[in-house]
């Protein structure tokens, strides 16, 4: 927005340190003052020279020295179009702009990018992002939903900042856990398929919790109860070898009810208004994989103990040569030649940088694959791969009901889609309550935008670090840090602006700013950098809780200031392009969150 006089105020910074035989910092990195009469930016720079001072001559004070030299520096700079003055503060140097001239600046470069406003110049990195992936043979449930979300707002964020994005999906097949749905499937219920795509899904399910609880030992089993588990477990354990063999039945059948998981997935993914580019597949990687570490046994990083009925494995923390256990030693095949994930995830890094060319390649998964994610990155970096460096496993935690935790194995599995529909529902009802002339066709689509919005919002809106324990009261509040709250602050801005004919252009700012309209100009001035910084940390938190705050500032801008009822028309004119430019703000910043922006609730 100011990057124009940033660069010439930067270009004279250089020249003023030349005239005092100093060299310049290799950056002069500018960031915005909190609001204090005048907006600004301000840098650091002579902190930067000063520190380089003191490395040449030990005794220099670099806070003394960078006070002395910001002061030098203000003398000695040349006035610079659209900054009303240069100031040294406490060893920075400060840039402030007129205040009138600096509101209308931020409303009005808003006004006219529109839904662009915040968007970044291109890039030079390509960046994969990995999401929305559940294995196959089990039904989409709330934790899934956490990882769609959170891969999607990362997406779009990263999109928005400039960077070409790939989305990417790597469902789970096949393993063991596959294997044996696949196994129960075909010898208790062969034949049989519920109709209906979540219904096949939810059947998959259960039958995966059926099979799991008849292979897992259980206290106090009889000698009889022993040998027919251990009979399961031999024969889901041959299927997989079968499987393995390519064996045209066990592979027609994995394929027929592989289908109905993927069916649902993308239902869901529709539903959540997500478009994967990419879809990987497990079982597609296996054959690379293996062939791959082929080529680590043969260069040396792998060592092959299948001779001794061992597995092929990389002794990590050798081969980079720490002393200290941290990576450990990575399976990378099984003793019987079958693949593992850490096969498949290394067949899968190759595909994405000699196919698809990545820079950055993002892993969305939940905390447990921690180990396995540093042990791959640093396969890849043995093996050779420049982007290894650029790999990140963004991880996050589980989500509950207050009920309990869910397992899959145990059956207790909070499906996405009824908690889904029971948002809808409830929102629903506030909507009866709330604005019971809206429309019924309205009141539907309304509905699922801000029920679909609350169950977003409460997976971005906490650190994904953290476990989530859904609350409905929380998630669907209209007066607290929800979907709702926000979504409402679009609608009463749109709500101001639909009773005029049209927005004005124009307008001067130059009149007693309110701390309500400060606020909001400061946070629209913040939402370019913020777009930028959550792309380049992986955090699309921040995204959430500034949509939170400028929401919060907006409730308070619209029961505190006149806006069509203002004094004078100028100060009216100046509040309606304000109001317009919050709610477009709004609208990215929800947009980037994969949040609905209704006009109506």
């Amino acid at each position: 927005m100011f990057d124009r006089e940033l660069e010439e105020a930067t270009s004279h910074i250089r020249q003023a340190l030349a005239g005092l035989s100093l060299p310049s910092p290799e950056e002069i990195v500018w960031a915005p003052i909190p609001f204090a009469g005048q907006w600004g930016y301000g840098t650091a720079a002579c902190f930067q020279v000063a520190a380089a001072q003191a490395r040449a001559n030990p005794g220099t004070q670099v806070k003394r020295r960078a006070v002395e030299l910001a002061e030098q520096v203000v003398r000695k700079l040349e006035p610079v179009s659209g900054f009303a003055r240069f100031a040294a503060e406490n060893a920075y140097i400060n840039a402030y702009f007129e205040t009138a001239d600096y509101a209308a600046r931020v409303v009005d470069a808003c006004l006219q990018s529109g839904p662009d406003f915040g968007r970044g110049e291109p890039q030079p990195d390509r960046l994969m992002v990995e999401y929305a992936q559940p294995n196959t043979h089990h039904s989409f449930h709330i934790g899934h939903a956490r990882n769609a979300v959170l891969g999607e707002a990362l997406a779009r964020i990263a999109e928005f900042a400039g960077y070409e994005t790939i989305r990417a999906s790597y469902p789970g097949d096949i393993g063991l856990g596959v294997i044996t749905c696949i196994w129960a499937y075909d010898k208790f219920h062969r034949g049989q398929e519920p109709e209906g795509v979540f219904a096949r899904g939810r059947w998959l399910a259960n039958i995966y919790t059926e099979a799991t609880a008849l292979v897992t030992p259980k206290d106090n089993e009889t000698p009889e109860e022993t040998r027919q588990r251990q009979t399961y477990d031999a024969e889901r354990r041959e299927l997989l070898r079968r499987w393995d063999a390519g064996e045209p039945e066990v592979r027609r059948l994995w394929e027929r009810t592989r289908q109905w998981s993927l069916d649902e997935l993308l239902e869901v993914l529709k539903l959540l208004g997500i478009s994967i580019d990419v879809f990987f597949l497990e079982s597609q990687a296996a054959e690379l994989g293996k062939s791959i570490v082929e080529e680590l046994v043969a260069s040396g990083i792998a060592e092959d103990e299948r001779a001794n009925n061992g597995p092929v494995i990389v002794k990590i923390d050798e081969k980079l040569g720490m002393k200290k256990e941290k990576y450990r030693t990575a399976v990378i095949l099984r003793s019987d030649g079958t693949a593992l994930y850490m096969t498949n995830d290394l067949a899968l890094a190759r595909l994405k940088f000699e196919k698809y060319h990545v820079d950055r390649s993002i892993y969305v998964v939940d905390f447990r694959q921690s180990l396995h994610f540093q042990q791959v990155f640093k396969i890849l970096e043995l093996w050779g791969f420049p982007q290894a460096a650029k790999c990140y496993h963004l991880a996050h935690g589980f989500v509950t009901l207050p009920a309990g935790a869910m397992s899959s194995r145990k059956g207790n599995v909070i499906y996405f889609m009824d908690v889904y529909e029971e948002a809808v529902r409830r929102v629903k009802a506030i909507i009866a309550e709330k604005n019971p002339e809206l429309s019924a066709e309205s009141r539907e689509e309304v509905a699922g935008q801000i029920g679909l919005g609350a169950l977003t919002y409460a997976m971005l809106s906490v650190d994904n670090t953290k476990d989530i324990v859904f609350d409905w009261e929380t998630a669907l509040s209209f007066d607290g840090q929800s979907a709702p709250y926000i979504q409402n602050a679009h609608v009463r801005a749109n709500s101001i602006l639909k009773k005029v004919a049209r927005l004005p252009e124009a307008v001067s700012f130059d009149y007693g700013l309110s701390e309500h309209e400060t606020t909001l100009i400061n946070l629209i001035s913040r939402f370019p950098m913020l777009v930028q910084q959550a792309a380049r940390e992986y955090k699309p938190l921040l995204m959430a809780g500034y949509a939170f705050e400028l929401a919060k500032s907006f409730h308070g801008f619209y029961h505190a200031v006149p806006v069509l009822q203002a004094d004078r028309d100028d100060i009216r004119e100046a509040r309606l392009r304000l109001t317009a430019a919050t709610r477009q703000t709004l609208a990215n910043c929800l947009g980037l969150l994969g949040i609905k922006a209704p006009n109506v609730m």
